[in-house]
């Protein structure tokens, strides 16, 4: 493909008309990674880490499931889904930082891979927002399409890249 799907013949933005795409099952996981100081990493190890705004992964996946169905909302020319399901998990990796992952589906003309990318991006944000009273040193990094289904092709990042 060598041409912006967004963009009409004189170069305006234009919504992506699927109106003639067949309705098939969409998928897409997405993950980004939260690093945390090792301090703040200390306090989750040892359990939840309880805020005023209540347990920080916990809040996470509400704000990443939440984020997911506002996708349409957030993102210029996105199109309106109905998601079928989005689930968002968080645990600690081997390399001692965060895994947001976020996994999205629907039934439709159109796939769901902003929708995966929007979940982590602000759950990422939401734990940087619940844990930068104990530390600013984090850093949000790799948000990325892990993988996605149905439509014309499927795609699977290499094990490599994640």
């Amino acid at each position: 493909m060598t041409e912006f799907t967004h963009l009409d013949r004189s170069g305006n933005p234009t919504m992506v008309d699927i109106s003639d795409k067949p309705v098939t099952r969409r998928t897409a996981r997405a993950r980004a990674i939260v690093v945390l100081p090792e301090k703040v990493l200390a306090l989750l190890q040892q359990g939840e880490i309880q805020t005023p705004k209540g347990a920080v992964f916990q809040t996470a996946i509400l704000a990443g499931i939440m984020a997911a169905k506002k996708t349409g909302e957030l993102i210029p020319l996105c199109h309106p889904l109905g998601l079928d399901n989005c689930q968002v998990s968080i645990r600690i990796n081997n390399n001692q930082e965060v895994e947001v992952d976020s996994l999205a589906t629907n039934t439709g003309r159109t796939g769901v891979e902003m929708e995966a990318l929007t979940s982590v991006s602000i759950a990422a944000l939401t734990i940087y927002d619940m844990c930068k009273a104990f530390s600013q040193q984090i850093v949000l990094r790799d948000i990325r399409l892990l993988e996605k289904t149905g439509g014309k092709k499927d795609y699977r990042a290499h094990e490599s890249t994640f």
